[in-house]
């Protein structure tokens, strides 16, 4: 196991992670940090529980919405590959009648040529 030393709210924390997890770890306490500083550039500090509190609520609401509009966009997507399906079906039937109607026309030339 890891150890990582990260700073939230100027105060410095030990945290244990997986080996190779270190970078990712300093990157999401970074994270935390910037939205505290934000909230006590924004109302001050108000104690760090409820600082940490507030932006916990922040980045849970974010990961909602982005978990709503994924969820969205699959169904957007699912749609879209439906409809391009129908489309291919449809422009492969057109394909084979015409391949149908063109073997047709070049059976009765075929006749014509023979009669001819």
């Amino acid at each position: 196991m890891a150890q990582v030393q990260v700073t939230v709210n100027g105060r410095n924390y030990t945290l244990v992670c997986d080996d190779g997890e270190e970078d990712h770890l300093t990157s999401l306490a970074a994270n935390v940090d910037g939205r505290v500083s934000e909230l006590v550039a924004g109302i001050g500090q108000i104690g760090e529980g409820r600082l940490l509190l507030m932006a916990g609520l922040l980045m849970a609401d974010e990961s909602v919405g982005s978990a709503e509009r994924i969820a969205a966009l699959e169904e957007e997507l699912a749609a879209a590959r439906s409809a391009a399906s129908d489309v291919q079906d449809d422009v492969a039937d057109d394909a084979a009648q015409a391949m149908i109607n063109a073997a047709k026309r070049i059976e009765d030339v075929a006749v014509q040529l023979q009669n001819a």
